[in-house]
């Protein structure tokens, strides 16, 4: 497809990875910035345009990555940049609840009408998946007069106090920053290639032990809300088994527990439909939104139905920069870049190349376990051939090998030993394919 951009769409090495200026660049960073913050990349970015990144010494990087599933549009969008503009040079804050304006409520309107469901619908804007997170069990909480929030195996929901607790992983996410919210109990996800039950009854199965331990552990009567990714994230783009996502909705409906759908990075056109849980006609109560949503600018947003939404008291919700004005502006450019540009069927079309690719490289080469994903979110696990062992070692050194050779991918998995992959949704075929060369003597090299 076509990007407007002054980036050249192609992938050129003009030094090593990384070159000269990104070497002293990273250095002052080790010595300015938290050494509590990782780098999965070891180049300095300079400037950006489509599914390309350009380092300090002029290399241009192929970005599979799209700043962890956020530049769904594309680096530096044109109608994000034309809106942001406007809206900077127009004003850049006054705080929503104190003088409000109309870029919040367009952003409003728009996440209610594209979320699933023909009910009404309000929303709530705040700056950060995480912050989504916490909003959306306050107001769960809130609503139900339940305290119970119940999660699951693989899952990540953020790095705040209360979502760490959601989040399942250890380290690095928890590693000594207890202890944590409480209320919060974690259910088994049918991980289908290492699930020891039956893989032909897994979703029967899965959904029995869920209703199980939550009638004797719990109490259904005390849960307010049953929060899933529809795809895992940062567990390993791990995908339900068919079925699964709209058992846990019959559940929850038959219980009046509140089903909030965590579509922070699966959210806007990245898996092939405007929202993950749309493949199985799910239809969440909450559904939570970020990453994608304004094109790197920081929003974020909880959209419910609207009994729910309106069970809070006047003041229970807010923030200083909630819904910032600019971020508003950049959103409303994703919206019209997504509807105007086709990037739904987009996504489907690089899952196709994507999928086709990786299972070329699967059948080729045994360390790789197994293929999945929806669109342009796809992800490969790696094991040591023979076995069904984690294979973090072979993941590190094929992310290496690509990062010196200019592709961008990132690491997943609780295990440690998934590549995902998760390109801007403009990426060109071309582009796509010589990823796919790069990564294919990467797992040569091994």
């Amino acid at each position: 497809m076509t990007v407007l951009t002054s980036v050249p769409q192609q992938r050129l090495l003009v030094t090593e990875i990384p070159g000269p200026k990104s070497k002293a660049e990273i250095q002052r960073r080790s010595e300015e910035v938290s050494g509590g913050l990782g780098i999965a990349f070891p180049a300095v970015i300079a400037s950006t345009g489509g599914a390309i990144l350009v380092d300090l010494d002029g290399n241009q990087i192929i970005d599979m990555a799209a700043g962890i599933g956020v530049n769904n549009v594309g680096n530096s969008a044109q109608r994000v940049i034309d809106r942001v503009i406007e809206q900077v040079q127009a004003f850049s804050h006054t705080c929503f609840t104190v003088a409000p304006y109309q870029g919040y409520i367009d952003v409003c309107a728009k996440l209610n009408a594209h979320t699933p469901g023909t009910h009404k619908k309000k929303s709530v804007l705040v700056n950060s998946g995480a912050e989504a997170v916490e909003n959306a069990v306050k107001i769960a909480r809130h609503a139900t007069k339940r305290q119970a929030i119940v999660v699951f195996e693989h899952a990540y929901h953020g790095r705040t106090n209360l979502t760490m607790a959601l989040t399942a992983k250890n380290m690095p996410y928890k590693e000594g920053f207890g202890p944590f919210a409480s209320e919060i109990y974690r259910m088994p996800m049918p991980y289908e290639l290492r699930w020891l039950g039956d893989k032909a009854t897994i979703t029967a199965d899965a959904l029995e032990e869920v209703a199980h331990k939550i009638e004797k552990e719990i109490g259904a009567h005390n849960v307010a809300a049953i929060m899933i990714e529809p795809i895992q994230g940062e567990g390993g783009f791990i995908v339900p088994p068919k079925g699964f996502l709209p058992g846990l909705s019959k559940y929850c409906a038959e219980n009046g527990i509140i089903f909030i759908a965590d579509e922070v990075q699966t959210g806007f056109a990245r898996t092939g439909n405007m929202f993950a849980v749309e493949n199985e006609n799910v239809v969440p109560d909450m559904i939570i939104t970020a990453k994608g949503i304004a094109g790197g600018l920081p929003l974020a947003a909880v959209t419910g139905r609207a009994e729910i939404m309106d069970a809070i008291h006047v003041s229970g919700l807010g923030g200083t920069y909630g819904g910032n004005p600019v971020a508003c502006a950049a959103s409303l450019g994703v919206f019209e870049t997504i509807e105007q540009d086709g990037l739904i069927e987009r996504a489907r079309e690089v899952g196709k190349i994507l999928g086709h690719a990786l299972c070329e490289l699967a059948s080729k080469y045994p360390i790789i376990a197994e293929v999945r994903g929806r669109g342009a979110m796809m992800a490969i696990e790696l094991v040591k051939p023979g076995s069904l062992d984690p294979n973090p070692e072979a993941m590190t050194k094929v992310i290496n090998y690509c990062a010196k050779k200019g592709v961008l991918l990132l690491s997943a998995g609780t295990y440690s030993n998934v590549i995902r992959f998760l390109p801007p949704i403009v990426i060109s075929d071309e582009l796509l394919l010589d990823a796919m060369s790069v990564l294919d003597e990467a797992f040569a090299s091994l």
